[in-house]
């Protein structure tokens, strides 16, 4: 396997003529795309994925991943995933939920140091030259990964709560302006946002093929945000899905940002008293 990934171990997206070299020297390929059916137009080799198998089952948690690490390692062995070769995941950029980047959150916070997503998802790919094919592909080998916790991209319901208000954290939340300023269409029990924090709409760092932007331009948006590099930044959305693939980007350009998994769904299924949001007007 080429060094394109371990001089980069903060890189946590990749372009896709880098991952389709990764890919020609056996990189592992995850097509987390929502609808995947074994007639669909895939990638060679793709393995499907979701993001929910992985995801506790009941509401108000199913935003954080399970538990229980015997689990997850089986799970992912399954996908043939191992500890020392390159995960690429892809999703729909356009007209997905940041998927690719909740799988690439996942693994790196379960462990796994070479997991990145495409920029541009499947489009790009396809674009770069990799065929489409029909059919299902044969079930991957087993993989050797083992799970092995990181706390680094990733806070706590109650952890977030204990610091809110601190002067170096900004919160920042990923969904839309609606959702931010009180409509519940995903199942949240009460709406609202965390009080404090700034809106960032995740697509806001993407063009319309779904590409990042350049990163002056990201960062210029993040500091009209008040985001600067010293802070401490927090993201969330309604299940932690939005905000990991925010993780991801913030990371990628070097800010210090954990997801909040929990999201909206375990917040506002807490006690206000305790968990309380705010709202605002939208004008007209």
């Amino acid at each position: 396997m080429s060094n394109l990934l371990c001089n980069l171990p903060d890189n946590w997206i990749v372009s896709a003529d880098v991952a389709k070299e990764l890919l020609s020297e056996g990189a592992t390929l995850l097509d987390a795309r929502q609808r995947i059916l074994k007639w669909f137009c895939r990638l060679p080799s793709a393995i499907p994925v979701t993001w929910q198998e992985f995801s506790r089952s009941h509401f108000p948690h199913k935003g954080k991943i399970i538990e229980h690490n015997a689990i997850l390692t089986q799970k992912l062995q399954a996908l043939g995933i191992c500890q020392d070769q390159p995960v690429i995941v892809i999703a729909d950029s356009v007209k997905g939920w940041g998927e690719d980047g909740r799988i690439v959150w996942m693994l790196r916070t379960l462990g796994h140091e070479k997991a990145v997503f495409v920029d541009g998802g499947y489009r790009a790919l396809v674009k770069a030259g990799i065929a489409q094919v029909k059919g299902v592909d044969h079930p991957p080998l087993p993989g050797d990964f083992i799970v092995s916790r990181r706390s680094n991209w990733e806070i706590q319901q109650d952890e977030l709560k204990a610091i809110l208000g601190n002067d170096n954290l900004v919160v920042i939340d990923a969904r839309e302006l609606r959702e931010y300023a009180g409509k519940t269409p995903y199942g949240e029990t009460r709406g609202g946002h965390i009080p404090g924090a700034v809106h960032l709409y995740y697509k806001q760092l993407m063009n319309k093929q779904g590409q990042l932007l350049d990163r002056e331009q990201m960062v210029e948006i993040l500091q009209q945000k008040g985001v600067s590099l010293s802070a401490e930044i927090v993201s969330y959305c309604s299940g932690g899905i939005r905000s990991a693939w925010l993780t991801c980007v913030l990371t990628s350009l070097g800010f210090n940002a954990k997801n909040y998994a929990g999201s909206m769904w375990e917040w506002s299924a807490s006690p206000a008293d305790s968990y309380p949001l705010e709202k605002i007007k939208i004008s007209n």
